[in-house]
This record gives C-alpha cells, sequence and structure tokens, in this order.
C-alpha cells in the first residue's frame, strides 16, 4: 500500500502544523529547510507562521525508490552556522523517514542555536528523529504530488508557451 498526498490535502497538512506550531507558543526565528521536499513545507510554513527568515540545506540520501546512500551528506552551499546564533529554528521536511536526515541538519544546528524543533508532514515509527510537529504517522511510501511524476522534458516539435499572452 502506498500513501497518496494530493496538493490540496498538502495545503491542510501544512495549515495545520502551522496551527499546531502556533497552540504550542513555539515562535521560529528561523523555517530551515530540508532541499528538496521540505521546501515547500517550509515555504508553507513561513508564510503561515508569519517568519520570513527562511533557509535551506540541500541533503543528499535518496537515491531512489527504497535506495539511499549509507549516511546522509550535506551539499553546498552548507548553511553558516553563526547565521543561527541564539535562534529559535524550525527544520521542515516533507517526511521522516529514516530520522537520518533530520537527525544530521539537528545535530548541524544544536551547538548554535537557542532551540531547535522538527516539522514534518508525515513520520514514519522507525525515525531516529522524534519530531515535536507531525501532521499524520504512516509506515507506507508516500506518493508526494511534487515527486510522483516524472521530471518534464522539452517537447518535441511544440512552441514554447508565449508568456505576453498569459
Amino acid at each position: 500500500m502506498r500513501e497518496n498526498l494530493s496538493y490540496e490535502q498538502f495545503g491542510t497538512a501544512v495549515r495545520e502544523l502551522a496551527q499546531a506550531i502556533a497552540d504550542d507558543g513555539y515562535e521560529p526565528d528561523i523555517v530551515l529547510s530540508i532541499a528538496r521536499g521540505g521546501v515547500f513545507v517550509a515555504g508553507g510554513l513561513a508564510y503561515a507562521l508569519d517568519c520570513k527568515n527562511i533557509h535551506l540545506v540541500n541533503v543528499e540520501f535518496y537515491t531512489g525508490v527504497g535506495t539511499t546512500l549509507e549516511m546522509p551528506v550535506m551539499l553546498a552551499p552548507v548553511p553558516n552556522a553563526i547565521d543561527f546564533t541564539d535562534k529559535k529554528v524550525l527544520i521542515a521536511d516533507d517526511v521522516a523517514d529514516t530520522g537520518k536526515t533530520l537527525k544530521l541538519v539537528r545535530d548541524f544546528c544544536l551547538d548554535a542555536v537557542a532551540e531547535v524543533r522538527s516539522a514534518v508532514v508525515y513520520e514514519k515509527t522507525q525515525s531516529l528523529v522524534k519530531c515535536e510537529y507531525v501532521w499524520k504517522r504512516t509506515d507506507e511510501w508516500i506518493n508526494f504530488p511534487w515527486s510522483v511524476l516524472p521530471p518534464v522534458s522539452r517537447s518535441q516539435g511544440t512552441a514554447r508557451p508565449n508568456r505576453e499572452a498569459l
């Protein structure tokens, strides 16, 4: 079985996560997005929580469906931890699967920040990191709306859309 998330459900999920964070009294100074899936979550949370300071960290771990590197690695450019000094950071990602990616990013922040918490749309039971804010728990493979279709490629023999006509 698979968990299927639509864009509409995603909008609801992010809004409900933001409400849970606000109800908890947590006011992040920075929303730290784990790219790529966390970019969507971070953007939605930052708007909903009225936090204009968003940072991004690129982490490579998944190499295919169900296949990973041995350990996740941060890719350049790595954020400067000095930018997080004494700040309340909210790490945002789409899923806490193994939790290894979240642990890497959380450990990166821990020595510099005032406080760090995590928010994810989905958390799996085997995750090493238990997130403070979770929309749904599942052990199914998740089909996210941004990753179920293959990447687009240039169509053969078709003209590009006229942007001025839009």
